[in-house]
């Protein structure tokens, strides 16, 4: 978390403004700052990101589309090879790379520093490096060391954002009402994804440059508003953390807890981590580290689950495009604007996916199930989409929105609710300092899968697009898999509480089952 002097300098206006307006509503209306806040900042780090995958078509066309490719394709050098696909696929593995190594240390500096200037000054960084790649076009750059320099320093600077806004976040809201909320608020992604198309394909025929540097100076100027409006948490305010007073309640009744425990394994025992609780919390919180994070139940599981399920969400993000412009869809073949609207219906399902799973958790208690239920409906999914949507546009859409539900979904699950209740697991004791360092490290790992997706489908798209989904396809079973132990003990879990319905309601019983 943030240190002691975190507070933003608008904090006092907001005091005065509550005292007079708002003296019974304090919580709500800094509940409502902060999720504004975060959603548009995090709608900025996802603009500055879309413009690559739209701009791949213009930077190196496909010229079979053309009758006289000699006068009417003109390709960016160095980007006018027969290899430019393979070299798209590098470029987005530096910049996917540089951000997952980054992100492992990210949450760890948040915890240690002021975390509302450590995310602001990301932001402003992010967007001088993301107006860099667009200055490419204006001062005629063709050294392609240029952009591979360009996108491992945008890589590093975006590591920056997503455990301050989730630790954010998670800090102004309980447990218990984390998961729809945080499903609302994770459509951030796929607006930003949206935004971001829309203002590249806007110049993307005319002057490519601008659909990077509108994107790029719009996460600059709210990493600004940031560090002005922006309140963490809630001590800098002199409000009580909800989660910190729910983990006291919870103490209270350590000895029901530990019972409770032992008869239902609501805290499912991890077999590839063990934790000793009194090794990761004293009486004064302390940040656990990186090595404590990776001992808390569940953690290793849902960072393997992640890098498969972030693997088929980022290929699609920066392929899916060039994907459309390659392809016929009815017929007919589309331009690179055409497609970059086209791929837009792709994050409307992630989007509304994303909320259906933090509803469906807020319901059942039950992350594990949620995941692998929408992972394993998304490998038909995305056969249908390839193999039976060109055939006709009406269909292309429907399969593109129903794969974004179901392969965004737990991605966007897991990156928000369930990262946020790891970081404030039971065994933790009430320390809910690890938050950020806890969304880092799930985040990383889905990184690191996120950039080894792209570099994937560059390489197999040169020979063959059916492939490239069977890959993907098999890396969503495989994310499935990875979830089985915690399916299997949430479904035991169901039925033993059918046993027990008759039976004395515990008070832990609507604890997530993380």
């Amino acid at each position: 978390m943030c240190g002691d002097n975190g507070a933003a300098p608008f904090v006092p206006v907001y005091k005065k403004l509550l005292k007079k307006w708002l003296p019974k509503n304090k919580r709500l209306f800094y509940q409502g700052v902060v999720l504004i806040l975060t959603y548009i900042t995090y709608t900025c780090y996802h603009c500055a990101k879309r413009p690559v995958s739209v701009v791949k078509g213009e930077l190196a066309p496909n010229c079979t589309k053309y009758p006289d490719p000699n006068k009417t394709c003109n390709a960016w050098k160095p980007f006018d090879t027969p290899n430019s696909k393979e070299i798209f696929g590098l470029l987005d593995c530096a910049f996917l790379m540089s951000y997952a190594l980054s992100m492992f240390v990210s949450g760890y500096i948040a915890e240690h520093t002021n975390m509302r200037i450590y995310l602001a000054s990301g932001m402003i960084t992010t967007g001088l490096f993301t107006c860099m790649f667009g200055m490419a076009f204006y001062w005629q750059i063709h050294q392609l060391s240029y952009f591979f320099l360009v996108q491992i320093l945008t890589g590093i600077t975006q590591s920056t954002g997503w455990p301050c806004v989730v630790e954010a976040v998670g800090s102004w809201f309980p447990e218990g009402r984390r998961g729809f909320v945080m499903g609302i608020w994770n459509t951030h992604v796929s607006v930003g994804n949206i935004i971001g198309s829309a203002i590249a394909a806007s110049f993307v025929k005319s002057a490519w440059g601008l659909s990077f540097i509108i994107p790029g100076a719009m996460i600059a100027v709210m990493g600004v508003l940031n560090i002005v409006f922006l309140v963490p948490e809630p001590s800098f305010v002199d409000m009580e953390d909800e989660n910190k007073k729910d983990d006291d309640l919870s103490q209270s009744g350590s000895a029901n807890f530990k019972r409770k425990h032992e008869r239902s394994n609501l805290v499912s025992p991890n077999p590839w981590s063990s934790i000793d609780e009194d090794d990761l919390t004293a009486h004064e919180p302390q940040p656990i580290g990186l090595w404590g994070a990776l001992r808390i139940p569940g953690v290793i599981e849902y960072s393997l689950c992640l890098f498969f399920a972030k693997l088929v969400s980022y290929t699609f993000l920066f392929w899916l495009p060039l994907y459309i412009t390659n392809i016929t869809i009815g017929g007919v073949q589309y331009d690179d604007a055409k497609a970059a609207d086209w791929a837009i219906l792709f994050d409307v399902g992630g989007a509304l996916g994303g909320i259906t799973a933090g509803f469906l958790v807020d319901r059942t208690k039950a992350p594990g199930i949620i995941n692998v239920s929408m992972l394993v409906l998304a490998a038909p999914c995305l056969f249908l989409f390839k193999f039976h949507g060109e055939s006709k546009l009406s269909l292309f859409i429907f399969y593109m929105i129903l794969s974004g539900f179901f392969v965004n979904g737990p991605y966007a699950l897991i990156t928000t609710a369930v990262s946020a209740s790891l970081g404030t697991h039971e065994c933790l004791r009430g320390n809910t300092k690890a938050m950020a360092v806890v969304t880092s490290i799930i985040d990383a790992t889905g990184s690191l899968g996120a950039a080894v997706g792209p570099l994937m489908a560059g390489v197999i798209s040169a020979h063959s697009w059916d492939d490239v989904f069977y890959m993907l396809i098999a890396c969503d079973v495989i994310a499935a898999v990875l979830l089985m132990r915690q399916f299997i003990t949430e479904v035991n879990q169901f039925r033993q509480k059918r046993q027990i319905a008759n039976s004395v309601v515990d008070p832990d019983e609507n604890k997530p089952l993380i």
